[in-house]
């Protein structure tokens, strides 16, 4: 990974790269921005690139910022865009981010860099995740652990332990998802990383059957997110704004078996996901909430209306496969238990059956 991503030897806790003592190549035409943006292809990268080049040094605040506000465009773009071209961005992202790396600065520019690549590697690592690419997934985390230790970037090491603390989640690893929550505590007390921690403390010990941990953890979330100001851009991966916490009670409730609450939820989560013109603007959770409808109604008796939420949830474009697959055995489970003669339950058993047959192939290279 190191040396296809040209990532210093003392990034990615190795050795010096065999590379790093060659001396630079010259730049090809396809690797010329003006080339690119001549031909139409140019990116963020290239842009940055070509503000560098104006000012004649190796880097300067104009390139900086406009890394800056490529990373967060595509952190924005999280919710809903597709995860392949959000792989290719983002390693797009980090091939010109590490490249830079390499020449002369100054030391707060180096910093600034540092960080820059930190953001990248955590949202690498979600997105590769998504794809089912877990080991890479674990690489880019540990990534990013790294570069917050040595940049002294507490809130990027808070969100590398909340993801750790997703990954745990989805595997059903409940005492290291609560080791990676403390973790991040630890790391980071003032950012909005904190709530979605004590979001997923909950989720953790309502998987555990600890009710009371639940309320407590819940509790605790919502009095650090009423402290915080609202954000100016919540579709933000990032950033956690009031929105988003129906998301993490309605998953605690249906887990905790209280359908109603849970339910009420769901709706709410499906109303914020969707635009003015009927378009899902966060798809990834809106998918979650149909599942946690399918569940609700599964227990009420409705199976018609349970087959239908879960078989819309499995069939949405922009899906983290771990997440959707977690809930969608709950809802699984639920019909197998209650009507396991009736042919829709067993249909919708083979359509899990078949995303997970899909998702165990070769892992795809970083």
């Amino acid at each position: 990974m190191a040396d296809g991503l040209r990532i210093p030897g003392h990034l990615a806790g190795v050795a010096p790269r065999p590379w790093e003592l060659e001396r630079p190549a010259t730049t090809t035409r396809t690797d010329d921005p003006s080339t690119l943006i001549a031909q139409g292809g140019a990116g963020l990268w290239d842009v940055a690139e070509m503000l560098r080049r104006t000012e004649m040094s190796s880097i300067n605040s104009a390139a900086l910022e406009s890394i800056e506000q490529g990373i967060d465009q595509l952190a924005r773009a999280y919710p809903y865009a597709d995860a392949d071209y959000l792989h290719e961005r983002t390693r797009s992202g980090l091939h010109y981010v590490t490249k830079q790396l390499e020449s002369r600065m100054t030391l707060r520019q180096h910093r600034d860099l540092l960080v820059d690549t930190g953001w990248l590697f955590l949202l690498n690592a979600c997105v590769q995740y998504d794809r089912g690419q877990r080991e890479a997934a674990n690489l880019s985390k540990a990534a990013a652990l790294r570069i917050g230790e040595e940049a002294g970037h507490g809130e990027i090491k808070a969100w590398a332990w909340e993801i750790e603390a997703w990954f745990a989640l989805t595997q059903s690893r409940w005492q290291d998802m609560l080791d990676a929550v403390e973790a991040g505590h630890v790391a980071d007390q003032t950012h909005s990383v904190g709530v979605q921690l004590y979001a997923h403390k909950a989720r953790a010990a309502a998987r555990m059957g600890d009710g009371r941990l639940v309320r407590d953890s819940l509790d605790a979330g919502r009095a650090r997110l009423d402290r915080l100001p609202r954000p100016d851009h919540p579709e933000h991966h990032f950033i956690i704004d009031p929105d988003k916490w129906d998301f993490y009670e309605m998953d605690a409730y249906r887990l905790l078996g209280d359908d109603e609450r849970a339910a009420t939820h769901a709706r709410s989560v499906i109303r914020i996901s969707t635009g003015p013109d009927g378009t899902e603007i966060s798809p990834m959770r809106a998918a979650e909430a149909r599942l946690t409808l399918g569940v609700a109604a599964a227990r009420t008796g409705e199976i018609d209306e349970a087959i239908g939420m879960g078989t819309t949830a499995l069939e949405a474009d922009r899906k983290s496969l771990p997440s959707l697959l977690l809930v969608a055995d709950e809802l699984d489970r639920e019909l197998r238990s209650r009507y396991p003669r009736e042919p829709a339950t067993r249909d919708f058993h083979e359509q899990i059956t078949t995303i997970k047959r899909g998702s165990a192939k070769p892992e795809l290279p970083f």
